[in-house]
């Protein structure tokens, strides 16, 4: 190995002797998202009172640095987009299952626009490895059509499918990384 590779690559030594936590946080992940998938309208809720509580977050860090604005126009227009986040925040709060409706949508029209994006970009690459980029619009785009199609029905378990499956997903990341630190006898 050269000076330059050893430079680049992360030294695992400190991990490794954390790898056992790495594995139980990949665990408690998975559990979650287990538990989520046999709940997928209880994780729907929670995921939109997460967005809630992100806008009141965002909300009150707008209005905080609102005040720190030295011009009044600045002042105004931070004061106005904190303002703005936290009653959607709240909105979000009143009325989760309308906030699932319009999140839903969202994701399925950005997924609908990436797709086609990804497609269009794809067609324009020169590299002979474009179908990876082909295949991962089309599939993107079928699921954002699914989406869409099932709006607003599916929006009460939408949101939860997918926060389950990341929340799976990650988790076996976690635990694949905690194993892979594992000591090789």
């Amino acid at each position: 190995m050269t000076a330059s590779e050893s430079a680049a690559a992360p030294a695992p030594e400190p991990l490794r002797t954390k790898s056992g936590w790495i594995v139980a946080l990949g665990i408690v992940y998975l559990v979650a998202g287990v538990v989520a998938l046999s709940s997928v309208a209880l994780a729907t809720v929670v995921s939109v009172f997460l967005v809630g509580i992100m806008m009141l977050v965002s909300g009150v860090a707008e209005v905080l640095n609102a005040l720190q604005m030295k011009s009044w126009g600045k002042f105004v227009l931070w004061l106005l987009l904190g303002l703005l986040y936290i009653v959607a925040g709240i909105l979000t709060f009143e009325n989760p299952l309308l906030t699932a409706k319009l999140l839903t949508l969202l994701l399925g029209a950005s997924l609908i626009a990436s797709g086609i994006a990804k497609i269009i970009l794809a067609f324009s690459m020169k590299a002979g490895s474009s179908w990876f980029v082909v295949l991962a619009g089309v599939i993107t785009l079928l699921v954002g059509l699914i989406i869409v199609a099932q709006w607003p029905w599916g929006s009460l378990y939408i949101l939860g499918i997918f926060l389950a499956v990341d929340l799976i997903l990650t988790g076996v990341g976690w635990i694949s990384v905690g194993l892979g630190l594992k000591p090789r006898p």
